[in-house]
């Protein structure tokens, strides 16, 4: 998933939308798939999986490896898939074409025809991994080799690519001034990247989340904007530059990529959505992540991306953007933030976690209502960081032991004798532990989570002398 892009703010008038002439694309160009992750620990086999896909009537998915059984399975379908090149695997594959055949023959050729493999995405999210800057000179050269593996078993309708978050550029509005970061190097890595996919006709494929920019700021910009609603077609965001207007959030964040492509040169390589989506929880500190809103944005998603003819952008009207869905399961496991685990249009047990059809047809009329939500607005108040219900206490012990090795006197107001030293409780140690740890590392990216044993709250658990810290949001 991407990281949030920088802030920014828009210059909001009144102002007729501009009329674009229409390009009709070929079937195979506009489509709505979803991203099926597996990090959770409860989720349904790979062929109940399936067997929901096809239910849902799902034509496209992309996972995050390429897992031999579900890609068996999917053999005899008509879902096509797009598979993944784990980040391990790169640096042989870009320095060793046997590698990549090898890679290319265990993972592609070995389902062919059967399974309809029509994409491979060689990492995930490179360019904004600072840890893994080592990986991103070789991210092209990996590409390169599997495509020449491809080419030489006369294999040209799997596009090659690697996914990138917002933060790619340094700014999304206006458009018009979309740059590509300062710190990539341009000659190692942009221009060879923009290179193969135009070369190859494949996409930049972008992982692209209103959801980030809007939370980070809600008082600027419209939660209606973030949404995608686009029911008053007079009220615009307008590049000042090009004059283009723009009615939803999502566009000046694609835009603002073909800005940074033609700002070097490359004006014809097409954008391709590998993630976006909504969250339908989080914490306290994250507003606007619910149903209500998770329903609304991706509903009208799939509206504008499945429109025929297709809508495009303000600066491609008319061009398809085949568009991928994050995702189909809620993931317990996975870390961070409490959205992290909450972006499936499923539940773990397969379950709808609201209703959402893929194919556009249905009018919002026809949807169920859901509960007006609470947390649009941003919680302002003191939060602390305590155990989840349902917490096995034997789990309790390393978590605790975690955090009150991080030293800074995290934990000293539970050594004997001191103020929070009783009730001698698991829990109440917990507790203090949680949130102290949590207020004294927040600045530094510490979240209240603890592998699931934590969770935020407004009720403060501190009690007699025992003074729990907290944090204000």
């Amino acid at each position: 998933m991407e990281k949030p892009i920088l802030p920014f703010t828009f210059l909001i008038t009144l102002l007729p939308l501009l009329s674009n002439a229409q390009i009709l694309p070929s079937p195979n160009q506009q489509f709505i798939g979803i991203n099926y992750g597996r990090q959770g620990s409860n989720l349904p086999s790979a062929y109940e999986t399936i067997e929901t896909l096809k239910a849902m009537q799902v034509s496209r998915v992309k996972i995050y490896d390429s897992d031999h059984e579900f890609l068996k399975l999917l053999s005899g379908t008509s879902i096509r898939v797009t598979i993944m090149v784990p980040d391990d695997d790169i640096p042989d594959i870009a320095s060793n074409q046997s590698a990549a055949n090898r890679w290319v023959h265990d993972n592609v050729l070995a389902f062919l025809p059967g399974t309809m493999i029509r994409g491979v995405l060689v990492g995930n999210e490179i360019l904004s991994d600072s840890r893994a800057q080592s990986l991103s000179y070789q991210v092209v050269p990996a590409m390169r080799n599997i495509k020449k593996s491809l080419n030489n078993h006369n294999i040209h309708n799997i596009k090659v690519g690697t996914p990138v978050a917002m933060d790619i550029v340094e700014t999304s509005f206006p458009p018009s001034l979309g740059r590509f970061r300062g710190d990539i190097p341009r000659e190692e890595i942009l221009l060879p990247l923009l290179n193969f996919l135009n070369r190859t006709r494949s996409y930049f494929f972008l992982d692209v989340y209103p959801y980030f920019s809007w939370s980070e700021n809600p008082h600027n910009i419209s939660l209606d904007f973030a949404l995608l609603r686009e029911g008053n077609q007079t009220a615009a965001a307008v590049d000042p530059t090009t004059g283009l207007a723009y009615t939803n959030l999502l566009d000046p964040m694609l835009d603002s990529v073909v800005f940074a492509m033609q700002q070097l040169g490359f004006n014809d390589i097409r954008i391709a959505i590998s993630e976006t989506g909504w969250p339908t929880s989080g914490d306290l500190d994250q507003p606007g992540a619910n149903l209500y809103n998770a329903a609304a944005y991706n509903r009208n998603l799939v509206r504008k991306i499945m429109a025929n003819p297709p809508v495009g952008t303000p600066a491609r009207p008319g061009v398809p953007i085949p568009t991928f869905v994050f995702s189909l399961y809620n993931e317990n496991l996975k870390t961070g933030p409490g959205t992290e685990r909450h972006w499936g249009i499923l539940a773990a047990d397969g379950k709808p976690v609201y209703e959402l059809n893929l194919n556009g047809t249905v009018p919002e009329s026809e949807y169920p209502p859901l509960p007006e939500p609470a947390n649009n607005v941003p919680y302002q108040g003191n939060v602390w960081c305590v155990v989840a219900s349902g917490v096995r206490i034997f789990d309790l012990g390393p978590a605790v032991d975690f955090a009150c090795a991080a030293g800074n006197g995290t934990c000293d107001a539970l050594a004997p004798g001191s103020d929070c030293y009783e009730p001698v409780s698991v829990v109440s140690h917990a507790n203090y532990a949680f949130s102290s740890f949590w207020a004294r590392f927040r600045s530094h990216g510490a979240n209240c989570h603890f592998n699931g044993l934590a969770t935020m709250t407004t009720v403060d658990p501190s009690h007699g002398a025992c003074k729990v810290p907290s944090v204000c949001v």
